[in-house]
């Protein structure tokens, strides 16, 4: 595992010494928070409504919030005050806003990491990454989601433990995490929630990474955390994803993606996001248009999905500038016109496989190539057709790495299964236990079956 070690002052701003969480009005300028400055949001006695747009309201919106009680839930609401939306109207409307909160602190790092050198980016036993972000993130979804729903309530399966940052020479690197999730946790009233009464300490912060401790299965209900997903695509500057996904009875009953750097325009997908920047700095976008960063999700039985884009960038809950959209599946059916995915890592899946299995197909277009799970994220929204991973002999696919896109997809109107034409089954513990080969997510049932027709065919060459 490597390390990306960033000093405090690479990813915070203290501005001011006072205790920032105190009861009374404080100046904007006495606040700390992650990145420097920036206008604190309205207090939480202001209405925070659903962030949906009135032009399509959302079946499954979340609550609207209201001031805070004394005898309320932590976060200023009672659980009996939401609106229509079903039985996980609560959970998502949590999930939803905590994944946005995430989003935020994971831009606010990328920012500090783009263009350091490597020498800060440190090496671990497994050569896999971990950041500030990681660690942060999970502290922080792990915090508000015990905070609301009470920590006896809540099981969670998550990537991250807090084994790195207990130890003896990692007390800087701590440090940095607490002072990221505090950052992120005092914008919260902008995202509808309350934050803690005063800053967490770093017993408490490794507390909460250490609670998702969870191995998942066929019982119960259990959150499911990719603080970081594509930790590789999140150092270069490029793609990554907050994936969170609530699974019950070994079903996924809701699932949230958050992406902050997914361009609204979809040839903006291919290019990586630093060229995106620096078209960006040359040409910029119009003030306040919606060109990039989204939060997708979708709760199981709906049949509709839904994208807004990021508070961070656009407002708070409640704004005008939040409206949601529902998104769909295309409706390309034909492999000439199709686009299709693939992770950009070889070491867990074989490019020149499913480059065979493209042209045996049909598919013209050369692959999409995208960290984490914006792949499921491309497909729900219309901006591909086909996601296809087939890993190495060895390699075994985690819950934490689909969950989330996988019923967002399924919502939107698309399938994803194994290679051999079955659901994915998320109540194994943390592996997908029994995977048939590989995975192949399609916007429609055609290329779908298309798909799985020409892996059986041409399986046994593979040297998979």
């Amino acid at each position: 595992m490597a390390i990306a070690t960033l000093a405090p002052s690479a990813i915070i701003s203290t501005l001011g010494r006072r205790n920032f969480y105190s009861a009374k009005a404080i100046a904007p300028k006495d606040r700390a928070f992650i990145g420097g400055f920036s206008p604190f949001s309205s207090p939480a006695s202001a209405p925070l409504n659903s962030p949906f747009s009135d032009r399509e309201p959302s079946p499954i919106s979340p609550p609207t919030f209201f001031p805070p009680s004394p005898t309320g839930s932590p976060f200023g609401f009672h659980r009996s005050d939401r609106m229509e939306g079903g039985s996980y109207a609560e959970e998502l409307s949590v999930a939803v806003r905590v994944v946005q909160m995430a989003c935020s602190l994971c831009q606010e790092v990328q920012e500090g990491l783009v263009g350091r050198r490597r020498e800060q980016i440190k090496s671990k036993d497994d050569d896999s990454l971990v950041t500030i972000a990681d660690w942060g993130v999970q502290a922080t979804i792990s915090w508000v989601l015990s905070q609301y729903f009470g920590s006896e309530n809540v099981s969670i399966v998550a990537e991250e433990d807090a084994h790195t940052l207990s130890r003896k020479d990692a007390t800087n690197l701590l440090e940095s995490v607490v002072k990221a999730v505090n950052g992120c946790l005092v914008e919260a009233h902008k995202y509808g929630l309350k934050p803690p009464p005063k800053p967490l300490r770093s017993s408490e912060v490794l507390e909460a990474i250490g609670r998702c401790n969870s191995n998942g299965g066929p019982k119960g209900r259990f959150w499911v955390l990719d603080p970081v997903d594509g930790t590789l695509g999140f150092v270069r500057g490029d793609q990554y994803a907050v994936a969170l996904a609530l699974i019950e009875d070994g079903e996924v009953v809701l699932g949230i993606l958050g992406c902050p750097n997914y361009p609204m325009k979809k040839e903006w997908l291919s290019y990586h996001q630093q060229y995106y920047r620096l078209m960006s700095k040359l040409s910029p976008p119009v003030a306040g248009s919606w060109h990039k960063g989204c939060v997708m999700y979708a709760v199981k039985g709906s049949g509709k999905a839904w994208m807004q884009p990021l508070v961070h960038d656009h407002g708070k809950f409640g704004s005008n500038n939040l409206s949601t959209k529902s998104i769909k599946v295309s409706s390309v059916d034909d492999p000439a016109f199709a686009t299709f995915c693939e992770p950009v890592e070889k070491s867990n899946s074989k490019h020149s496989f499913t480059a065979g299995l493209a042209r045996s197909v049909g598919l013209r277009k050369q692959p999409l190539r995208v960290y984490s799970m914006v792949k499921y994220a491309a497909i729900a929204c219309g901006d591909a057709e086909i996601f296809m991973k087939f890993a190495r002999a060895g390699y075994k696919e985690k819950i934490w790495d689909h969950a989330a896109g996988v019923i967002i997809i399924h919502e939107a109107g698309g399938v994803v299964t194994d290679a051999g034409g079955r659901p994915l089954d998320f109540a194994k513990g943390i592996y997908l236990e029994a995977l048939d080969r590989g995975i192949i997510a399609c916007s429609g049932s055609l290329l779908h079956e298309k798909i799985i027709r020409a892996v059986d065919a041409s399986w046994d060459s593979s040297n998979l």
